[in-house]
């Protein structure tokens, strides 16, 4: 077998729904398997994969047992020469994981590999490529000074090497995977990407990052930078610090201090910020479903117009709700739509293959929403 997918779930079952449909158009032509392993969640997301998805393996945990060693779990049963670890609020490409076995199959010494990585607003997340967060470069981005936290010497389209990736989407042969250990479990949450990234480079391989291939990524709740955030990524540091760096009681204060300074900034600059409040003029559904119109229309409250794939270069789209209907228009058209109408004040939902809600996310740090029609 070439591929195994890794999807670890959490309560997010609409999320969960649309990643699986994604990779199973991205697997078509590949002998691949997706195993999905779900800690404990409190929703239906297992009931739905055991209902929908017969074909993929379900792992069920009795409680929360933290990101790296679920993963860890769902790896030991595995059975793909390469594994994805992928995270549930994505969406792949058609193209992605094709382009992205090519890519590591043509690449001697290679470690894991990364890709293009945006937001439900259309954006580029910089988390994509990412530098060696040595004690200095993360005081530096809790303070907000990120320049040397992201990789700067590859465009977002280009590709080459990294040295950190992130775990919503790491391809990486399972060979080497185990090789260096898996994930690092005395993580629960954050930290373990770069862990595990800074593993291979240890071990004398190289990580990439690949531009041509697009993955959307929500992100939602785990990225919001809360008081919470700030403890649990501190928490990480520490213990990536511990682990590969000459620790001290230096250190040690002078990241407490950075978390200390950095959560004060996020207080003053989150209590000033103007959140976008634009009115949307118009709204479209990106289809050939009438019927889909109607539903929507009465759902919502709100009068749709039908739009085609080139719509955009017919009008000009700014300020409206853009709805696509997966049915008829690609992942690929999408993303490559969401990034030409983006900036534009228009908001993206996706209508997933043979659903009934859509789904999506107006900011880069906080939780999608889904509508149920």
């Amino acid at each position: 077998m070439k591929l195994s997918v890794v999807i670890l779930n959490y309560n997010v079952r609409y999320f969960l729904e649309q990643c699986i449909l994604s990779v199973e158009k991205a697997i078509e032509n590949i002998e691949a398997e997706i195993i999905v392993i779900d800690n404990d969640s409190k929703d239906d997301s297992c009931e739905m994969v055991k209902t929908q998805f017969p074909n993929v393996i379900l792992i069920q945990n009795k409680e929360n047992v933290g990101f790296s060693k679920a993963n860890n779990q769902a790896v030991s049963v595995a059975k793909g020469e390469y594994l994805c670890i992928l995270n549930p609020d994505t969406v792949v490409a058609e193209d992605a994981l094709v382009n992205a076995i090519k890519y590591s199959e043509n690449v001697k010494n290679i470690g894991a590999l990364g890709v293009y990585l945006m937001d439900g607003t259309g954006n580029f997340l910089p988390e994509s490529k990412r530098n060696l967060p040595t004690p200095k470069v993360s005081m530096l981005k809790l303070l907000g000074f990120t320049k040397k936290y992201y990789t700067s010497h590859l465009t977002e389209n280009s590709s080459g090497e990294v040295e950190i990736l992130v775990g919503a989407f790491m391809l990486v042969k399972r060979s080497i995977y185990n090789e260096v250990g898996g994930f690092d479990e005395d993580y629960f949450m954050y930290g373990e990407d770069i862990d595990l990234s800074y593993k291979f480079t240890k071990a004398g391989y190289k990580n990439h990052y690949l531009g041509k291939s697009t993955v959307l990524h929500y992100k939602g709740e785990s990225t919001k930078k809360d008081k919470a955030y700030f403890e649990r990524f501190y928490g990480a540091m520490q213990i990536f610090y511990e682990k590969h760096f000459n620790n001290n009681a230096l250190l040690k204060n002078s990241v407490s201090l950075g978390v200390a300074l950095a959560k004060n900034a996020y207080r003053f600059t989150s209590s000033n910020k103007n959140k976008e409040n634009l009115q949307l003029e118009k709204h479209y559904i990106f289809t050939e479903n009438v019927d889909l119109i109607e539903k929507l229309s009465d759902k919502m409250k709100l009068h749709f117009q039908m739009a085609s794939k080139n719509v955009h270069e017919q009008v000009v789209l700014k300020n409206s709700l853009l709805v696509f209907d997966n049915d008829y228009v690609t992942n690929g058209e999408i993303f490559r739509l969401m990034k030409q109408l983006k900036g534009k004040g228009n908001h993206f939902r996706i209508k997933p293959r043979g659903c009934n809600f859509i789904i999506g996310s107006d900011q880069s740090d906080e939780k999608g929403g889904v509508v149920v029609f």
